[in-house]
């Protein structure tokens, strides 16, 4: 799977730039300032429309603004897709019409939420070679107990009988092991290594000096993992999928 890592990454330039050598990278169109570097020492990336920014404070999506940084990134080698615009707690009307008026010619990813219908995700994998999952509704945090509950019901849902889902799946926000190891998933993102970088209770007394270096030890352990090659129901319980796996 690939491992998309958020931005955008406090620090000195040359600290990005040594981060994101070799990496995956999502970069949000609210904050665009690591695109340049991204681009050029990236493995590869992917846009994020910023619909979790107005979704979490306010304001509106400025959808033409989006196509315009979209359509002049498209052509770049590294630009994998772009997640079309989308409203995190819209309705499922409101997002096909989103969906019905991206242009064709850009590579474009749709996004499935949690609190819509099953059946718009059965038919969005069916139409999309790749469908985003996103957490919303009551099933907002990845890794709770009911979050776990809604992904069941939908892997189930999506698959077939072998648990193979019928098109590329991306996380949103599903960038941790405990999560993306269980899933059929062709990638994720998270911004877990570059936000908590800067927390040092993370690491104890012996932590590494800089944020950088945190970041650095925090991708790699999450990029040790791979993803589940099909999805097969488990047992869950609170104790081990409550609160303390939640995705950055």
């Amino acid at each position: 799977m690939i491992h998309y890592h958020g931005t955008p990454m406090g620090g000195p330039r040359t600290d990005v730039a040594r981060f994101f050598q070799g990496r995956h990278a999502l970069v949000p169109f609210p904050r665009p300032e690591d695109l340049p570097i991204v681009a050029e020492v990236a493995r590869s990336f992917v846009l994020d429309n910023g619909a979790f920014t107005v979704w979490k404070q306010g304001g509106t999506l400025d959808v033409p603004g989006y196509l315009a940084m979209v359509e002049t990134w498209n052509q770049h080698p590294g630009f994998d897709w772009a997640l079309i615009p989308d409203v995190i707690e819209g309705t499922e009307a409101e997002n096909d019409t989103l969906l019905a008026s991206w242009p064709s010619h850009l590579r474009g990813v749709p996004v499935w939420h949690l609190h819509e219908s099953l059946d718009r995700l059965k038919r969005l994998g069916d139409e999309w070679p790749t469908v985003a999952l996103g957490s919303s509704g009551q099933w907002s945090h990845p890794g709770t107990a009911s979050w776990w509950d809604r992904m069941d019901a939908a892997m189930v849902a999506l698959c077939d009988a072998h648990g193979r889902p019928p098109c590329r799946l991306h996380g949103l926000r599903m960038l941790d092991p405990e999560v993306f190891a269980r899933l059929p998933l062709a990638s994720a993102d998270s911004t877990n290594a570059v936000v908590n970088a800067g927390s040092k209770d993370r690491f104890g007394i012996y932590l590494p000096p800089t944020a950088a270096q945190r970041a650095e030890v925090i991708a790699a352990r999450i990029e040790q993992h791979n993803s589940a090659p099909t999805y097969r129901p488990f047992p869950r319980s609170p104790e081990l999928f409550g609160d303390l796996f939640q995705s950055a």
